[in-house]
């Protein structure tokens, strides 16, 4: 279930997500160190193993010690220079993704700093968080560094020219992916507007039901009493022929009475 995409869930393109990670950069890694088990690194099942947590989850884990060959990213939450080296942890082969780096090379990082201060990689939309040192990738993200502040050995890095056109796109981005967040939330909201009809629907059915047994029910109860109501009244006619006899006994026996007295 860990690994299950909320349903609602679409890609995003690089360029999209970088607008919505808290922090970018570009940067070497120095050196990488083992990781302990802890709350960012483990796996679900080793969590409650006999032999600990911490027990066949070596090498797994490790955190980077990188350095910046740029300053952060045009509106990253991150404010230190190019030249600052920083510790990153999150990273290894987890149950459901991979984060994973190499010693001596260049990678731009999508990250996110927690309520400790610690900073880790940020998988915009669940998706990927490291981007090694390519090309395309410096073409991509050309536009969100401010070369001037970068090493001497990047300024390889500068894909000034087509500026304009990435920024432009970022601009388009963003309106259509707010305009799609619009729609999905649209959509969201019109399903569970008839999910809740559907809802009601199925108990209007339910009291029509109801209603229905309670009718057949009445009919069968008033076909019931007119079955009894002819019955009483052939009784009853059966019975109207002695009536006459019956007086005229009656009659007889106080004449009798009447004449002994």
């Amino acid at each position: 279930g860990g690994c299950q995409l909320p349903a609602e869930w679409r890609p995003l393109s690089d360029g999209c997500r970088a607008e919505l990670a808290a922090i970018i950069v570009y940067a070497r890694v120095l050196a990488l160190y083992p990781d302990p088990y802890g709350a960012y690194n483990y796996l679900p099942w080793h969590r409650d193993t006999p032999a600990g947590p911490q027990q066949g989850v070596g090498g797994l884990f490790y955190s980077a010690e990188i350095e910046l060959l740029c300053d952060q990213a045009w509106g990253s939450m991150l404010e230190v220079p190019a030249g600052s080296r920083l510790n990153l942890t999150g990273l290894g082969y987890f149950s459901c993704h991979s984060h994973t780096v190499m010693q001596g090379y260049s990678y731009f990082f999508f990250l996110r700093m927690d309520e400790n201060y610690i900073l880790l990689p940020h998988g915009v939309n669940f998706q990927e968080a490291i981007f090694p040192d390519t090309q395309e990738n410096r073409r991509m993200f050309a536009s969100l560094f401010q070369f001037s502040n970068c090493s001497q050995a990047q300024h390889v890095l500068s894909f000034s020219s087509d500026w304009e056109i990435q920024e432009d796109n970022r601009l388009m981005c963003s309106s259509v992916q707010k305009a799609l967040f619009e729609e999905e939330d649209r959509v969201k909201k019109l399903q569970q507007k008839v999910t809740a009809l559907e809802n009601r629907n199925k108990q209007l059915r339910d009291r029509v039901k109801k209603v229905k047994k309670s009718l057949r029910q009445a009919r069968k109860n008033t076909r019931h009493m007119e079955q009894m109501n002819r019955k009483l009244s052939e009784k009853l006619s059966s019975a109207g022929g002695q009536i006459p006899y019956i007086n005229s006994l009656k009659q007889e026996n106080s004449h009798a009475t009447y004449l002994k007295v």
